[in-house]
């Protein structure tokens, strides 16, 4: 009889073979936002997710080192508060699939050993130091570090923001931005999202309703040549959808600074539960030309992390 473990392996390289014949991309995609170990899941599912949705190209972003401090929430947001694997596993998994899948490297904000461990994997090839996910302001000295880190080796830098939870300080980001002009800063999650809004209430993670343009992040994107916006997630596909006559003005107006990423821990790739595809259908019906869905897609990507 054959055992459960193999008729499960089997089943699913059977059902991905036929996802990987159907859902063969026809113009390249690139995933800036991925994580190994999402709540979970298991890597066969990941290659599955990404090449259903018709990625090439994928950026696996790990946690940071596990500790029980303040700005890890006392370990609750260890593995960015998802189970995700730190960097030595994205490395190895990257390294496996060459030109399919790149690595980011990641620390904890306020280890004092944080810019020296950066270093090391930065020097083995990491393309980016994120995802960011801690609860420091955004301005810190140990933040700094980092900043001037990313600029020494020409990476960026991603930072999730979420009012009170990470990376606090928003409205203060551009004091950083205009000390490190030469670092690239990618912004993400609620507070990057919902600051599209001028009239953002900063205590509404997920905002609805009409957007008023011109809110911090509509200027820091207008103002800073190095600030990026990292698509991804359901505060990035809210913001999308929200006000969809506010999204095309958007993209028309920061069309050279926005950059795909999923951060979607669907198995599938596929179907309502696959916010990761829902953003991709949401860029491609909203842009506001065919050559602006392809900058948001795949070349300011390909630009910003000078990819051949």
């Amino acid at each position: 009889m054959t055992s459960r473990r193999h008729f499960l392996a089997t089943g699913l390289g059977a059902i991905a073979s036929r996802g990987f014949a159907q859902t063969e991309a026809v113009e390249p995609v690139i995933d800036i936002h991925q994580h190994m170990n999402y709540h979970l899941r298991q890597d066969d599912h990941l290659l599955l997710h990404q090449k259903a949705m018709g990625i090439t190209t994928t950026i696996i972003l790990p946690g940071g080192t596990m500790v029980q401090r303040p700005s890890t929430h006392e370990g609750r947001s260890n593995g960015l508060a998802a189970k995700c694997l730190g960097t030595a596993w994205a490395r190895d998994f990257a390294q496996a699939r060459p030109g399919a899948y790149l690595w980011a490297c990641n620390e904890v904000t306020d280890l004092d050993s944080a810019p020296a461990e950066l270093e090391k994997w930065l020097k083995q090839g990491a393309c980016m130091i994120g995802e960011q996910k801690f609860m420091v302001e955004c301005d810190s000295p140990h933040s700094q570090k980092l900043y001037e880190l990313a600029a020494a080796y020409n990476v960026p830098i991603l930072l999730h923001f979420q009012h009170q939870t990470y990376n606090l300080g928003y409205d203060r980001l551009h004091t950083m931005l205009e000390k490190f002009p030469k670092t690239h800063f990618i912004g993400h999650a609620q507070a990057f999202w919902g600051n599209i809004d001028k009239n953002h209430d900063q205590k509404v993670n997920y905002p609805k309703g009409k957007v008023t343009p011109g809110g911090l992040t509509d200027r820091y994107l207008a103002d800073y040549p190095n600030m990026f916006a990292d698509m991804s997630a359901g505060s990035g596909l809210l913001a999308l959808t929200r006000d969809e006559e506010h999204t095309t003005a958007f993209f028309q107006r920061h069309q050279d600074k926005i950059l795909y990423g999923s951060d979607c821990a669907d198995h599938l790739g596929r179907g309502p539960g696959c916010q990761g595809a829902a953003t991709i259908a949401a860029i491609r019906k909203l842009a506001p030309s065919k050559a602006v869905e392809r900058k948001i897609l795949f070349e300011n990507s390909k630009k910003l992390f000078r990819l051949a």
